[in-house]
């Protein structure tokens, strides 16, 4: 399992720094992208990616909460993003999307709002690296998770076992130490943890308590 701790929660005025307390613990760093448009927040753009990859050598899982996100994975991709991850719900044109980011040489995702069913996915989990369940409404950090979203990641988890290759699936929002065990459980094997991660007083000791709880045997 891999954790993507969200620079959304993260102190900008300090963001190398910040980067630098998670780099010999996490296993991605998660970017998330809001336009204001397809979530009511907006936060980065391709400038500040470019300047998180000169930061750290953890992989980056950039994470496009915007609205036809085809007119930006370019930009994305050469700012030096590894993983792009486009919304279901955002585009017209799902599978040329995906396709256009793998083309770019980087791993394509996609991820699902909580009110909008697994089957969107049946057509495109064979041709996806990664698939991103939303467990709060995007837009916002700092919420609670849902708890509803477990039936989902152990829907998906079921589709990709079917589908017979490997595709990361990731979960979003409200993950944190004490409830990381169950979306784990359910089939997850990302987190994406902001305040979870940036929220807490030594950011390496978190991180490494969540992969503990993933990993301890029920009961124990």
């Amino acid at each position: 399992m891999k954790i993507s701790p969200s620079i959304l929660s993260a102190d900008f005025a300090r963001l190398a720094d910040e980067l630098r307390l998670i780099e010999d613990f996490a296993d991605y760093v998660h970017v998330d992208v809001m336009d204001g448009h397809f979530v009511p927040n907006i936060t980065i753009g391709p400038l500040v990616v470019e300047a998180v990859k000169r930061s750290t050598r953890l992989p980056l899982d950039v994470h496009l909460m915007i609205d036809r996100p085809e007119r930006h994975v370019e930009s994305f991709a050469r700012a030096g993003s590894d993983i792009i991850t486009v919304h279901a719900e955002a585009t017209k044109h799902l599978h040329r999307v995906v396709e256009s980011i793998k083309e770019l040489g980087k791993k394509a995702g996609v991820s699902i709002n909580p009110a909008t069913p697994v089957s969107v996915l049946e057509d495109i989990i064979g041709d996806v690296d990664l698939v991103l369940i939303m467990s709060v409404n995007p837009g916002w950090g700092g919420q609670g998770f849902i708890p509803g979203s477990l039936r989902k990641i152990s829907a998906v988890r079921r589709m990709i076992e079917a589908e017979g290759r490997p595709v990361e699936l990731e979960v979003d929002g409200g993950i944190k130490v004490n409830n990381i065990k169950e979306a784990f459980d359910a089939g997850a094997d990302v987190f994406v943890s902001g305040s979870g991660v940036f929220g807490a007083r030594d950011y390496g000791a978190t991180i490494t308590e969540m992969k503990n709880r993933c990993m301890a045997k029920t009961g124990t």
